[in-house]
């Protein structure tokens, strides 16, 4: 059954990533979570777009900016989880501006990684991933189909996929939808609703 098949109920973290939750990536998070409950899974989600919290870094890293109560608690959600989903838009072959200064801020040392400060591994620049045993899901959707998008441009989920949640140590398994633009045939978006619902049930 593959890396996500344990039959055991899990504690799940749901990041909605658009701004909108009104939207189709706002619907997928409904219809995944509802999923999740159904199967008796434990379920914690936070919409992004709800958050109160500065994305902008404004020293950079030379000086750690205080954190808001929001990011508090998702930071406990996502160290509460066993299981961590996010799911947003593709803008730009990117994630949007507000998803990522959401990390910026708070993927920092001493809550999901650490750095050895002596040694071989220090010498390496080799790292602690404090999120290991966990498992993530990623959905991207994009306007257009996700095979042009990395034909043309790379691929665009590798900073959701390897520079953010891999490095901590998260399993990670990223399903990509598209076209959403330009009214997608009622087939495939039940498609991929029923694709999420599934998912949802076997927390994967």
């Amino acid at each position: 059954m593959g890396l996500f098949s344990e039959h055991k109920k899990k504690k799940i973290t749901i990041l909605l990533g658009h701004p909108d939750k009104n939207t189709l990536s706002g619907e997928l998070a409904l219809i995944y979570e509802a999923a999740a409950a159904k199967a008796g899974h434990e379920v914690r989600r936070t919409n992004i777009g709800d958050m109160q919290f500065d994305p902008i870094l404004h020293h950079g890293y030379k000086t750690i900016q205080a954190l808001e109560p929001s990011l508090k608690k998702l930071q406990e959600d996502i160290t509460w989880c066993d299981h961590f989903v996010v799911i947003y838009p593709n803008w730009w072959s990117t994630m949007p501006a507000l998803l990522k200064g959401l990390f910026d801020r708070m993927w920092l040392p001493g809550f999901c990684f650490g750095f050895y400060k002596t040694g071989i591994a220090n010498h390496f620049h080799l790292w602690k991933r404090y999120m290991k045993g966990k498992t993530a899901r990623v959905f991207v959707l994009s306007g257009t189909q996700p095979f042009l998008i990395w034909l043309f441009f790379g691929d665009y989920t590798n900073e959701i996929g390897r520079g953010i949640l891999w490095f901590v140590g998260f399993k990670v398994r990223i399903s990509r939808f598209g076209p959403t633009d330009h009214n997608p045939p009622e087939w495939l978006k039940n498609h991929w609703k029923r694709k999420v619902e599934r998912l949802g049930k076997l927390a994967e």
